[in-house]
């Protein structure tokens, strides 16, 4: 008797957790087909732990690829920023003029004078010496005026942009629309003419 049953508890597989139902002989067929089924259910949701855990990781990638990506528009944005900078000093040149329009009009100058020397007559000297020169001016000055909307302009259509970056690309704009007005005016003679001979 006590033979038997030692050789039926040998008989048994014992099972990770030390149950070993599954696989006993004596019971019925029923019981042990339940403790298969239960070991079996066991063992897949280990499975599913260790699947949480890849899910887990490949979150944190996606977070990482997301924080990642966030940068493209800190770099439109800083883009933007220095586009609006850019377009109120390009403003502020075209109002209070630059160095390459002085050396425009003195260069127009210089040839003015030298066409009319000896030989022209007052108007001429007038219009070649000093019209050109301020005419030569008020043309750079003008390409700066204009530089400076079309990039206001650009930086105003520009997604996400700050408010403060918008403002500045306002300032820009308008001052640009000053210089350009200022600028058509005098290349025009529409503001001051140019003085004749006689007065």
């Amino acid at each position: 008797m006590d033979t038997k049953t030692t050789e039926k508890s040998d008989g048994a597989a014992v099972r990770p957790d030390g149950d070993s139902t599954g696989d006993r002989t004596d019971l019925p067929d029923e019981l042990r087909a339940d403790a298969r089924a239960d070991a079996h259910e066991d063992s897949r949701g280990d499975e599913g732990d260790a699947g949480d855990d890849g899910a887990f990781v490949r979150d944190e990638e996606a977070d990482d690829d997301t924080d990642g990506g966030a940068a493209r528009p800190e770099a439109t944005g800083v883009g933007a920023a220095a586009a609006a900078v850019v377009s109120a000093a390009l403003s502020v040149v075209a109002l209070t003029g630059t160095w390459t329009g002085r050396v425009v009009a003195e260069r127009e100058t210089l040839v003015g004078q030298i066409k009319t020397s000896g030989t022209g007559t007052p108007a001429q000297q007038i219009s070649e010496i000093y019209g050109d020169a301020w005419h030569s001016t008020a043309l750079v000055n003008g390409i700066f005026a204009l530089l400076a909307v079309i990039v206001a302009g650009l930086v105003l259509t520009l997604p996400r942009r700050p408010a403060w970056v918008r403002a500045v690309a306002v300032a820009g704009a308008v001052l640009g629309g000053v210089g350009l007005l200022l600028s058509a005016g005098t290349y025009f003679d529409l503001f001051l003419s140019l003085p004749t001979a006689g007065s």
